[in-house]
């Protein structure tokens, strides 16, 4: 039983630290970028937010609810990092990011189930007719909001040592990263099979 609870967590932090499908550490990046260790509290609601999203989707698609075209949802989640990325961009320096928390908070738990949809035909074929959903859906859940604590401390912490150490400046900081973001997923939208 322990065995099965640490190989489903061990595989939700795996689907999140995936070198190969890295679109979702991109979106904790650009998520996480703006801010500083003092606003871990927020952080730390918004990747909560993200997960919800993400296990809710799963949830839904795990019990047939909803089936959404895979085309279609691969198209999407670089759409979202694009999203964010330039939202970064247009309002760094300006505190955008304590100012509308509501939209924030909304927007990542869209964006969380628009990634669970994206996961969820795999999910399904780890699934055995006595698995309990439910049980494996938290467990995985779980691994996920690990391995998403895993890397906002991490861009934290770089962003820290960034602006303390070698005196980056915050705003430039938040420009460079999300702009490298937005150069790393405009050829995944360009590439989408949704357009072709």
């Amino acid at each position: 039983m322990f065995d099965n609870f640490m190989f489903n967590v061990q595989y939700g932090i795996n689907h999140v630290l995936d070198i190969k499908a890295y679109d979702h550490v991109l979106f904790l990046i650009v998520l996480t970028v703006p801010y500083m260790f003092k606003d871990w509290k927020r952080v730390f609601l918004l990747v909560s937010m993200f997960t919800l999203g993400h296990t809710l989707s799963l949830v839904l698609a795990v019990y047939g609810i909803i089936s959404v075209q895979a085309s279609m949802v691969e198209f999407l989640i670089p759409i979202t990092i694009l999203v964010v990325a330039l939202f970064n961009v247009f309002t760094s320096g300006k505190g955008a990011q304590k100012e509308k928390v509501g939209i924030l908070f909304l927007s990542t738990l869209f964006f969380g189930l628009i990634h669970g949809l994206g996961f969820a035909r795999e999910f399904k074929m780890l699934l055995s007719d006595s698995d309990s959903k439910l049980v494996l859906l938290l467990e995985f859940a779980l691994g996920i909001e690990l391995a998403q604590i895993i890397i906002v401390f991490a861009v934290l912490l770089l962003g820290y040592i960034m602006q303390t150490v070698f005196r980056f400046n915050k705003r430039d900081w938040i420009m460079v990263i999300s702009a490298i973001v937005v150069g790393l997923v405009i050829p995944m939208i360009l590439n989408s099979p949704f357009l072709g």
